[in-house]
């Protein structure tokens, strides 16, 4: 549609054109139709970036922000409509990412995502809100621990309290929705676990780590990399032992044992069982159980993959388990690896799931 517009719009601006010319060179002087005016531009939406302070978040041992950087989209007509409410999407961006991979320039333009999805009806106006939970790790995984922080009670109640007492929206459960990418998918189906209460729809985008169940040692019993690592500062730049810290801070924390305060899953090579045991207990695979009746709650649960992910084996066993307690769901797989496509998929899946699964009204 937005092609077709163009196109018409510089139809009539060359006719316009060729109009003058006409006219400055002694061209007919009988009078013409006026031409008509060019249709305005479709209102566009506001997006803003604030500071929402958590108190959930105060006093975390890794001494990140308790204040984290908000990305909030408001749809165009929240400008012109004051009495308009709307529902609210949340959003979970994925590891070494922030809420800027997604809004404004340089990111997936989500934003703009949105305008286009909102303009020709492909989905209704809703209010999009994706907090900043990068750390020195590269993620808080959405978890809740004294080391990264209780990002659980951040985004279910901190977040969502401060969106709904400074913006016009429908401030009731079935007019929330929780969705994320990657390590995002995995907060969003651990949140959503946790809290049918704030959330009535859940959509996981190629998520990660849902079934760690497993830890093994290193071949050939070389002492991990992550085992090496002396101070935070000396883990940047290894995606790979970042991975690890940013998981063991979330799930395994230890306020005794500086400077990482945490614990890792194995020490000189060999698996620590009790350690392993918690970032198993951490995998929503090992938590389902406990919280079917939670997840029989919503009204809607989506999850997708590509089907070249390497991610796909591990959301196959947590999908097991779905269909084995009989939570209602979908699962869609495609072509694609773990990044491919997240656009396309917010824009064609996600925006419209949402606008068909959410209330609209009080």
């Amino acid at each position: 549609m937005a092609v077709i517009r163009s196109r018409a719009l510089l139809a009539a601006t060359c006719s316009a054109v060729l109009f003058v010319l006409s006219a400055c060179v002694g061209g007919s002087s009988q009078p013409r139709e006026p031409q008509a005016a060019a249709p305005p531009p479709a209102a566009a939406g506001k997006l803003e970036r604030v500071k929402v302070h958590g108190k959930s978040l105060e006093g975390n041992l890794m001494g990140e922000s308790a204040e984290p950087d908000v990305s909030i989209y408001l749809p165009a007509s929240y400008a012109t409509d004051p009495d308009r409410r709307y529902p609210v999407v949340y959003l979970l961006h994925g590891y070494t990412g922030t809420d800027l991979s997604y809004f404004g320039p340089g990111g997936r333009q989500l934003d703009q995502i949105a305008e286009r999805v909102f303009a020709n009806g492909s989905a209704q106006e809703m209010i999009l809100v994706m907090p900043n939970c990068m750390n020195a790790y590269g993620g808080c995984m959405y978890s809740n621990s004294v080391t990264a922080g209780d990002w659980e009670t951040y985004v279910a109640d901190d977040l969502v309290s401060y969106v709904d007492q400074n913006y016009r929206t429908i401030a009731s459960r079935p007019s929330r929705g929780l969705a994320g990418h990657s390590m995002g998918g995995y907060g969003t189906i651990r949140i959503g676990m946790k809290r049918p209460d704030v959330f009535s729809a859940l959509y996981a985008l190629s998520s990660c780590c849902l079934n760690e169940g497993t830890i093994r040692p290193p071949a050939g019993g070389v002492t991990p990399l992550a085992e090496a690592i002396k101070s935070p500062e000396e883990a940047q730049g290894n995606r790979d032992v970042m991975g690890t810290l940013a998981r063991a801070a979330a799930w395994a924390p230890n306020p005794t044992n500086p400077p990482f305060f945490f614990d890792l899953p194995t020490k000189n090579g060999e698996v620590q069982p009790d350690i392993a045991e918690k970032w198993a207990a951490n995998s929503p695979a090992a938590m389902l159980d406990q919280y079917v009746g939670n997840l029989k709650k919503y009204k809607a649960i989506a999850l997708d993959i590509g089907l070249q992910d390497s991610l796909l084996a591990s959301d196959e066993v947590f999908v097991d388990r779905l269909n084995r307690f009989d939570v209602p769901h979908t699962f869609e797989t495609y072509e694609g690896d773990h990044n491919s496509g997240v656009p396309q998929r917010l824009e064609e899946k996600v925006l419209p799931f949402f606008s068909q699964q959410l209330a609209f009204g009080p």
